[in-house]
């Protein structure tokens, strides 16, 4: 009852946060705030950055964490990259050219997945902390990326695949369809599923996991997997949308995507978190970053932004945690 509470009362936070960054930025900045080309400008950039959040709160939900999420995004781009300037030429008719867009997006999901698998086997079977296994593989992926790209940028898609990252179904963008497809799926997922459960009762307690007959080790794949198809999706978006892909891309969004995470009420020591909080932190998010653009701040400012935020609700979340603590504790007593 009391952790029923206390999640009803996390969600209302975030629904206030999110309230009130948006009354705020409508007060002070009406006249470009307030525009149909900043709400699509949002809209725009949720889907992308909002799996990749996905990504890492899974991971977070085991107990671990995935910095390689951005690295991965960028090898899974460059796999799609070369198949779609390689094979596809202007001769080509039109189910040649589908299936060279096909071929290419099964290519960045198949490298998305392969990365995810080497950080579960790492991660469960060598038994390296999460850590230090996605930061290893966090400068592996990048390297090979940039060894193949030599380090230039690869642009000039074709129409059919740049129609994923801007087109529209139904007067609705295409990421945000995606997006919205992939959060009922993983709230289905995490919440309807054996695989769900044992996840949560993985991160929450995995001594207690493996005693019921959890297989700890093919939840942890399963789980690294699942993040790097979610990774694989975003740069999906991502080169669609900007029609190019260079190693870089992408790299402040590592610490945003932690930072949303937290702030949507994943407990970074596992067990805890829910997709409707985290969709709720990244509107919080990106309203704020709209913002900060709009004002023109420096990237170099808005990091020392997220960088204090995070350390904030890192620290209320201590608290919050003690105290939910001693309020269990007391009422066991009576």
């Amino acid at each position: 009852m009391f952790d029923h509470y206390l999640n009803h009362s996390r969600t209302t936070i975030l629904f206030v946060m999110m309230l009130g960054a948006f009354i705020v930025m409508s007060i002070f900045l009406p006249d470009k705030f307030l525009t149909l080309s900043n709400f699509q400008s949002i809209a725009s950039q949720i889907p992308e950055f909002g799996l990749l959040a996905i990504a890492i709160m899974l991971a977070m939900l085991t107990g671990g964490i995935d910095l390689s999420i951005i690295s991965t995004a960028n090898l899974a781009g460059v796999g799609a990259a070369l198949i779609l300037t390689k094979y596809s030429l202007p001769q080509l008719g039109a189910y040649e050219e589908s299936s060279i867009i096909f071929l290419a997006i099964i290519s960045a999901i198949g490298i998305s997945l392969l990365c995810g698998l080497i950080n579960g086997l790492l991660i469960a079977y060598i038994k390296v902390p999460a850590i230090l296994a996605t930061l290893g593989t966090m400068s592996i992926f990048s390297g090979i990326a940039i060894v193949i790209t030599k380090g230039y940028g690869i642009q000039g898609f074709p129409e059919k695949f740049l129609y994923i990252g801007s087109g529209t179904l139904l007067a609705v963008p295409m990421p945000m369809v995606i997006f919205i497809v992939c959060i009922l799926l993983m709230s289905l997922i995490l919440n309807r599923t054996s695989f769900g459960f044992n996840l949560y009762m993985l991160g929450s307690n995995p001594t207690a996991a493996r005693f019921s007959g959890i297989n700890n080790r093919g939840v942890l794949v399963r789980t690294y997997v699942l993040s790097g198809l979610c990774t694989g999706l975003a740069s999906i978006i991502m080169i669609s949308r900007v029609n190019s892909i260079r190693p870089g891309y992408g790299s402040a969004y590592l610490l945003q995507a932690i930072l949303v995470s937290v702030l949507g009420g994943v407990d970074p020591s596992g067990g805890y978190g829910n997709i409707s909080g985290l969709v709720m932190g990244i509107i919080v998010l990106q309203i704020l970053q709209s913002g900060f653009n709009i004002l023109s701040f420096s990237p170099f400012f808005k990091n020392v932004v997220w960088g204090l935020m995070l350390i904030l609700v890192m620290i209320l979340n201590f608290y919050s945690s003690r105290s939910a603590q001693k309020m269990r504790s007391k009422l066991k007593v009576e």
